[in-house]
């Protein structure tokens, strides 16, 4: 639904397979920062057998359970070519945690079975004999920034990057991309996955204003962002580094 002028474009993938930990709040965030500055935006929805829209600024895929994880990413291979395109013409692309792993270039599951990936970022997912859970706090790094960010992590995978990208950030709590090399997240161009879910904008405005500037610079518009007063979001910022036990 668009709401006043239209701003940009954002592709929901898989909003009905790939939304586990509260996804739809990341949307949300996306739409309601906009509107508080008088902007607007679009959200397309794409589902099995859907076509991926090249023409969106902002792409967003989800986490899900194994089952839907898999029917996402056979059917993803397939069509995956739009949505290659557009990053690499500078649209955002934002995964987490199964989406994250999507973005990748493929999960080996416990069972022997390998779900494929698309290659935005260079990363390779296995699964390990347990799961990596609790809160996250890292120093995160995007646009020659460095802010911190909160999260919550609860995955069985463990993500290794290759050279073709970099950590989001690295930890000063949490267990990250795999509980060894103190790296959460992983960040190509303007494609950026990462294992923090819950969701993870709200809690996160300097990380949503980030994403948001990137998709309306590729939009076309060239205003800076005007600041928002979030001291809403900066408590719950604040309240989720004390939990995980860092002092603000």
């Amino acid at each position: 639904m668009t709401t006043g002028p239209l701003s940009m474009r954002l592709c929901h993938l898989y909003p009905d397979h790939l939304n586990i930990y509260a996804d739809r709040g990341n949307i949300a965030v996306c739409q309601r920062r906009l509107e508080w500055r008088g902007l607007s935006l679009e959200v397309v929805e794409v589902g099995l057998g859907d076509p991926i829209p090249a023409d969106c600024h902002l792409y967003y895929l989800g986490g899900g359970q194994d089952r839907d994880q898999a029917l996402v990413a056979e059917d993803l291979e397939r069509k995956a070519d739009p949505l290659r395109q557009a990053a690499e013409d500078g649209a955002v692309v934002l995964g987490v945690c199964g989406g994250y792993q999507l973005l990748g270039r493929g999960y080996a599951g416990s069972d022997g079975r390998r779900l494929p990936g698309i290659g935005l970022l260079d990363v390779e997912t296995t699964a390990g004999a347990g799961r990596l859970v609790g809160d996250v706090v890292l120093d995160a790094t995007l646009s020659g920034q460095t802010r911190t960010v909160v999260g919550y992590e609860n995955h069985a995978g463990r993500t290794h990057l290759g050279p073709g990208c970099t950590p989001l950030g690295r930890l000063r709590r949490g267990h990250g991309n795999n509980g060894e090399d103190g790296c959460e997240g992983a960040v190509a161009g303007h494609s950026v996955g990462t294992y923090m879910h819950g969701p993870l904008l709200p809690k996160n405005p300097w990380l949503a204003d980030t994403l948001l500037g990137w998709a309306l610079a590729h939009a076309g518009h060239t205003e800076r962002l005007a600041p928002l007063d979030d001291q809403l979001e900066k408590s719950a910022h604040a309240a989720a580094a004390a939990r995980a036990g860092k002092k603000r």
